[in-house]
């Protein structure tokens, strides 16, 4: 043990040191060690803690054999011998449930519970860090599926004020990137984001850089229908005005300016890919 360091750190480090990790890559403690770390001399009296902590579980609408299993454990019984006898796997939160259930009086289970309240928040929010990460995606998805569906219904309105070709159409979405994105038309974009010649800026982009332009293709149709456009020049021009707005008005917001979002590191490809494997293995992507 490392001279200097407080009782507290002291009892920290030797809950890690009785900490193992099984092959998914969970933590996890063996009941008779626990009970010795937390000066139980008497197994028995620990086991009725464990007890506790299992209706604990339960009040918690908590299945008690995802966290408490029972097991056998090797324990040293002198001169380098060991026997197997009766124990426990407890998972981080069975821990965290016996150290609130145990004895008040040792001071090693105050230091406990402040050791397994913290192990708990990390993993709480490591979880919760996941959970956003999966949202983003589904959210990236369906924004995207959203601007798939628009840009077809922009293009059918457009080309009622003679934007008719492929050409067309691009010169045309061009205006509406360069007034979203400061003078950067998809060109500009996609050398901005680092994307390779392959890469779609709009399958690079993250949720907010896609509501920014899904409210860009909604507004630009909305506003050529209303105001009746007949020439390219006008839809043109009507693309950049809209495209710039919806700057003006995050600017004015004070949110960040699209061409300055953090490109993702996942496709919508990917993604989308990620979900056919889930659905092939008989998963169901939640809505």
């Amino acid at each position: 043990m490392k001279k200097g360091l407080t009782t507290e750190q002291r009892n920290h480090q030797t809950f890690e040191s009785i900490k193992h990790i099984d092959a998914q890559g969970n933590e996890f403690w063996y009941a008779r060690a626990l009970a010795k770390v937390l000066d139980y001399t008497d197994y028995r009296n620990f086991v009725s803690v464990i007890e506790k902590a299992k209706k604990a579980c339960e009040n918690s609408n908590l299945a008690v054999p995802d966290h408490i299993v029972e097991t056998n454990e090797m324990i040293s019984i002198g001169k380098g011998a060991q026997r197997e006898m009766d124990s426990y796997v407890l998972s981080r939160h069975a821990c965290y449930l016996i150290v609130q259930n145990a004895d008040p009086s040792k001071p090693v289970i105050a230091n406990g519970q402040v050791y397994f309240a913290i192990q708990a928040r990390r993993q709480e929010l490591a979880d919760d860090d996941a959970f956003k990460l999966l949202e983003e995606d589904k959210k990236r998805l369906f924004l995207r599926n959203e601007l798939k569906l628009h840009n077809k219904q922009l293009v059918d309105v457009a080309s009622q004020a003679g934007v008719d070709s492929g050409l067309d159409f691009a010169i045309f979405q061009n205006h509406g990137y360069k007034g979203l994105y400061g003078g950067l038309d998809a060109k500009g974009i996609h050398t901005t984001k680092g994307l390779k010649k392959s890469q779609k800026i709009l399958d690079h982009m993250g949720s907010t850089e896609l509501a920014a332009n899904l409210f860009r293709a909604t507004q630009a149709e909305e506003k050529l229908k209303r105001d009746q456009v007949k020439t390219k020049t006008e839809a043109n021009n009507t693309h950049f005005q809209v495209g710039a707005k919806v700057r003006q008005t995050i600017r004015e917001l004070g949110g960040t300016l699209p061409e300055a979002l953090p490109t993702p590191d996942k496709s919508i490809g990917k993604i989308e890919n990620e979900q056919k494997k889930q659905l092939g293995r008989g998963g169901k992507v939640k809505e």
